[in-house]
């Protein structure tokens, strides 16, 4: 399946503006999903956390591989000074054996001398100094003294609360990336405030210019013109830089080409967040599984004094090298059982347990930070929406009062001063009422957050 690139996205989002209906199922802003999706692409903290879930995954296979049988096989060559046989009198003891149940058997008197004809068998070498051997074992654990299974278990949960750890990191990446767009949106939205103030100036220069051609005014208010225009053009000029840090910051976030990024054009709309349940957040989870897992890693520790049953064999390829001693083949089923270690089993398990009470009084902490986090982000939320309503109704009143003071001074009602002032007013409200829509969305996406409910 092929990637979407966020320079497609950014096509399909083009597109989707001459056709609304196109993605009216979305309720996210596509470009800023494909923002999301690069992020989190990149991002090193998470690639961090799934490589480390990765590693859980590879201990709880090492776990279930202590009950498969290993199978070795082997091979060498020595060679010994000399052979290792029998000494002297022993040998004249077998020899002398082996004669009289030669005589035995063939009728011969106790007392008769041994006849010569009859040969005799040399006595073997007890270990030939030539020694090559080839062999196989077998060894096989059949009960750990539930030390793997409790290894297991623990590895478990630590893929667990690695994963969740990973899902509380992007939460976080995705909290930053919408701040980051919406910011944006923040300094178009401010752009296009200044633009508009422009054309009121601009607007104002031609009347201004054609009341001294007719002697209605002086060039001071068109001084007074020019100075309000090159303080817009240092206001714009701020922006532009602001502009320019935040595409930077995406670029460092995201990795997208400056070009594409410069490319955005994302509005600030006000938001409702649905009354949704709050869910646990993976912090909280992340925090549970990490506290099963040391409980499981100091069972594991303590079990280290259960009997462990394991079943061995061998066998040996060559018989012909081996000693008189030694066996073709053998199985053989051992215990084994650790008595006294030195303490070290019952304090590692213990550091388990007092780690995983750790745990637990992290995850208790952050429940109570959450609990209060939720009640703070509602009020913000509320706050946001009030500041919005509010900056709505100074918009509507700055707006109208410019309105009424350049008819005004278009009648020689009011003077150049009073229209500057009134559109500082109208400015100011216009940024007003865009700052109260960015804190809108940014109160319902801290909301959303501390519920648990951030979706991406």
């Amino acid at each position: 399946m092929k990637r979407i690139t966020l320079r497609t996205g950014l096509l399909i989002f083009l597109f989707s503006g001459l056709f609304p209906g196109a993605l009216s199922a979305q309720e996210t802003d596509p470009a800023l999903e494909l923002l999301i999706e690069k992020a989190l692409e990149k991002s090193h903290q998470v690639n961090i956390h799934q490589l480390d879930a990765e590693q859980a995954r590879v201990d709880q296979k090492l776990a279930k591989s202590t009950f498969l049988p290993k199978v070795t096989l082997n091979g060498s060559y020595t060679r010994l000074n000399d052979d290792i046989s029998f000494d002297q009198n022993t040998q004249k003891l077998l020899i002398s054996t082996q004669k009289l149940l030669i005589k035995e058997a063939v009728g011969i008197p106790f007392n008769a001398a041994f006849p010569e004809n009859i040969p005799l068998q040399p006595i073997d070498n007890l270990q030939n100094k030539d020694i090559l051997k080839s062999s196989v074992d077998l060894d096989w654990v059949l009960f750990s003294g539930f030390e793997a299974t409790n290894a297991l278990k623990a590895a478990r949960h630590k893929e667990a609360s690695m994963e969740f750890a990973g899902i509380a990191e992007k939460d976080q990446l995705v909290l930053k990336i919408i701040e980051s767009y919406d910011k944006l949106a923040l300094i178009s939205a401010s752009e296009k405030v200044l633009m508009a103030s422009e054309d009121y100036l601009e607007d104002q220069e031609r009347f201004v210019k054609k009341a001294i051609e007719n002697g209605l005014a002086t060039p001071i208010s068109r001084k007074k013109i020019e100075l309000a225009q090159q303080q817009l053009l240092a206001r714009q000029q701020e922006f532009r830089h602001n502009r320019t840090l935040l595409i930077e910051l995406l670029h460092q976030l995201i990795g997208e080409e400056r070009e594409v990024l410069r490319s955005l054009s994302p509005e600030l709309v006000a938001v409702s967040p649905k009354e949704m349940t709050a869910e646990k957040r993976p912090e909280i989870q992340a925090l549970e599984e990490a506290e099963k897992a040391t409980v499981y890693k100091a069972k594991m520790e303590r079990s280290h004094f259960i009997p462990k049953l394991a079943l061995k064999g061998h066998y040996e390829f060559l018989e012909e090298d081996l000693s008189l001693f030694d066996p073709q083949w053998y199985v053989g089923v051992g215990v084994k059982w650790n008595i006294f270690d030195g303490d070290q089993s019952r304090l590692k398990s213990l550091r388990s347990k007092l780690e995983a009470e750790k745990y637990r009084e992290q995850r208790e902490e952050a429940e109570e930070m959450i609990a209060l986090s939720i009640i703070k982000a509602q009020h913000s939320y509320e706050a946001a929406l009030q500041d919005t309503q509010i900056a709505k109704k100074e918009y509507e009143l700055a707006e109208a009062t410019f309105e009424m003071v350049n008819k005004q001074h278009k009648n020689d009602l009011a003077s150049i001063t009073e229209v500057l002032d009134a559109l500082k007013d109208l400015e100011k409200a216009d940024f007003q009422l865009q700052q109260s829509y960015f804190d809108q969305r940014q109160a319902g996406s801290r909301l959303l957050y501390a519920k648990g409910i951030l979706e991406y």
